[in-house]
């Protein structure tokens, strides 16, 4: 794994350059929840690639002519740029595929949705100004990581025996899918760390400690290093929102 400023842009046998936005610093990894989603992919699948952050405040005149108009994340491979998420990742689940390298498609089709409207919610949330809608939007992001909360409490199909007489009544799956990490975790749970870090830092919300079946996908994310290797720092989510967040204001 390769840190760099903005070089060697071509692929080179297999390593694959993945173009991130750059923290405050203008080199580090800024937070963007979908360069996390590939740089976490590609570290599931093994593949040997650089990151390279590109400071938008600056942007070098090669980012411009490798990608004109176009702002990170993106990919090239063979020549080509490829930019928007949900492709690039069907295009690594096609191209990097067994036996060489694992497929991370969740195998139950629920796992793909769920929590899928708490990030809408939580937008909703900490750009509001008004104080009278403030409850109204904490709501709804409250009923999202509820459902959230019990989409990860509730056993999937293959943990449950049916030829058993004890009912499994609560799951104790890792992460969305099962015991492994799989594409649907690379999608929700750099969205859920800004949640928990931003809200708390300019509402001073916390998700539930009651939602203990959110807290323990979270603290199983947080042993991972295809998770906290690939996460902008705390203070460096809470610059990117400082201006996003809107205090309430009368």
């Amino acid at each position: 794994l390769v840190f760099s400023k903005l070089v060697g842009l071509l692929l080179q046998a297999e390593r694959l350059p993945l173009i991130w936005k750059a923290g405050s610093d203008g080199e580090s990894i800024g937070n963007c929840p979908f360069s996390q989603r590939l740089f976490m992919i590609l570290w599931l699948k093994g593949v040997v690639f650089n990151v390279t952050t590109v400071d938008l405040k600056r942007k070098p005149a090669d980012l411009q002519n490798l990608a004109p108009g176009t702002h990170p994340p993106f990919i090239t491979f063979n020549g080509e740029v490829k930019t928007d998420v949900n492709k690039i990742e069907e295009f690594l689940e096609d191209i990097l595929c067994p036996p060489k390298y694992i497929k991370l498609g969740a195998r139950h089709p629920e796992s793909n949705t769920a929590g899928m409207d708490i990030f809408a919610k939580f937008s909703a949330y900490i750009k509001n100004s008004k104080p009278d809608a403030n409850e109204a939007l904490e709501r709804g992001l409250l009923k999202t990581l509820q459902k959230l909360d019990e989409y990860l409490r509730s056993p999937l199909p293959d943990e449950i025996d049916h030829n058993s007489i004890e009912d499994v009544k609560v799951s104790t799956r890792k992460f969305l899918d099962g015991e492994e990490m799989t594409l649907a975790d690379c999608n929700l749970l750099p969205k859920l760390h800004i949640v928990k870090v931003v809200a708390k830092k300019y509402r001073g919300f916390d998700i539930p400690k009651e939602m203990t079946a959110i807290w323990k996908y979270l603290n199983n994310a947080y042993t991972r290093e295809e998770f906290t290797n690939t996460c902008p720092s705390d203070k460096e989510i809470e610059i990117a929102y400082a201006d996003v967040a809107k205090r309430l204001v009368k």
